[in-house]
């Protein structure tokens, strides 16, 4: 089925006398009639329903549209985009480890892998998107487990070079794991490009409304853990907390996903509700449609904006003279992006806060991709965590605006953008 249809009918399979819309499961366990069920269950001998931390009926169904939608073999959701990236990278790295992401990456993700993770042992080297297939690696180490990327990067909407970034990463034997959040998989759809593992924040788009935080991870089946077994032990080698099984050899395909549930989530606890997941396949069922609108609704703002005096730069990979043009052309679905725009103003940091001040109701909030409008000063909001140089290193100038394009009549979008600079 093509994308719009897996949108609407993806995920639930509802039977004879079943409810047609997703129900909600809002229950921490489910009954079983014998010990022994429930011990196959605990054993991973079983699929099943035996506590909402590890697995819920309603969350499944979710992470399986999502799967279906990125062309993956499996999914599992999280509790937000920040969880499921961390999950991602602590499924396959442990104390010692080391591993390679891109520096053109949302600022909380930056923090999480350059210092929160270095407190656990795992230490991250940043490249630049840009950087040539030699330089990225000389980043490599004996310990290196993964090369991390995002398709569109957040705020400075640059556009990654995946082909380029999967040579790399599976010359050195890693997985390339890309953060797919502002395109969606209705503008691209990473694993056709190399990648591996495909996280979401699906707080943004995918939600659509500004209701609830969430994650997710979708695993494309594709990276062969056994043909390294020396350097992925945690899927290759015998869990001791599951009677020495071996995730690789028991569930092929699966063992990625499977691990993250089974252990990460069984530890770690960083679940959705089953009302948000609800919630989230509501957005689901319009994607395709608002991402289709966003993108329009963007292109016509950023044309504006090019041509308006007042503006001192503009990054959108959808204009022509923009440096990623080419990029978006050649991996994303028509050359759309997103509805997200990065520009500035002439008169610097100070002018770009009170242009934002006079805005009516083009919001400030620290959002970003949903159905109303929204901006954001980075370097004073969501960035503010990192120093000049750091800012300059993620790819955030002082002067960044983070303009979230909506679903609003674009007329009345740049109305207000013009009133404002006015």
């Amino acid at each position: 089925m093509n994308l719009g249809t897996l949108c609407v009918q993806s995920g639930w399979k509802p039977t004879k006398g079943e409810p047609r819309v997703l129900p909600i499961y809002q229950s921490t366990t489910f009954k079983y009639d014998t010990s022994e069920q429930m011990a196959k269950l605990f054993d991973l001998e079983e699929a099943g329903f035996f506590y909402t931390r590890l697995q819920n009926p309603t969350n499944e169904a979710v992470a399986k549209k999502i799967a279906e939608l990125e062309g993956g073999v499996a999914a599992i959701l999280t509790s937000s985009g920040q969880a499921a990236n961390f999950f991602a990278v602590f499924n396959i790295c442990e104390a010692g480890d080391h591993f390679i992401s891109s520096k053109n990456i949302y600022g909380g993700t930056y923090n999480l892998f350059g210092v929160t993770m270095k407190k656990l042992g795992i230490e991250c080297t940043f490249v630049d998107d840009d950087a040539s297939e030699e330089e990225i690696s000389a980043a490599f180490r004996p310990n290196t487990k993964l090369l991390f990327g995002e398709s569109v990067s957040n705020p400075g909407v640059q556009v990654l070079d995946f082909e380029k970034f999967a040579r790399v990463a599976h010359a050195h034997g890693v997985p390339f794991i890309v953060d797919n959040t502002f395109p969606t998989p209705i503008n691209c759809r990473p694993f056709v490009w190399g990648a591996d593992i495909v996280t979401h924040s699906t707080t943004k788009y995918m939600d659509g409304h500004a209701t609830s935080v969430g994650g997710a991870i979708v695993d494309s089946g594709n990276f062969d853990w056994n043909a390294y077994a020396d350097k992925y032990p945690g899927l290759t080698q015998p869990d001791p907390s599951y009677h020495g099984l071996i995730y690789a050899k028991a569930f092929g395909k699966m063992a990625y996903i499977t691990k993250i549930t089974s252990q990460l989530m069984r530890d770690l606890g960083s679940i959705p509700s089953p009302f948000n997941c609800f919630l989230l396949n509501l957005g689901l069922e319009t994607l395709h449609l608002r991402v289709k609108q966003h993108c329009i609704n963007a292109q016509k703002v950023a044309e504006w904006l090019s041509a308006n005096e007042n503006v001192a730069w503009i990054h959108f990979p959808g204009l022509p003279d923009d440096k990623y043009y080419s990029l978006a052309q050649k991996y994303m679905d028509g050359g759309r992006t997103s509805g997200v725009i990065a520009f500035a103003l002439k008169g610097g940091r100070e002018k770009s806060i009170q242009f934002m001040d006079n805005l009516k109701f083009i919001a400030i909030v620290t959002h970003v991709a949903d159905a109303r409008t929204c901006i954001l000063h980075p370097a004073s909001h969501t960035h503010r965590q990192l120093t000049e140089e750091q800012l300059r290193e993620a790819g955030v100038a002082p002067d960044l605006i983070r303009l979230s394009v909506g679903i609003e009549d674009v007329d009345d979008i740049i109305a207000d953008i013009k009133q404002a600079m006015e």
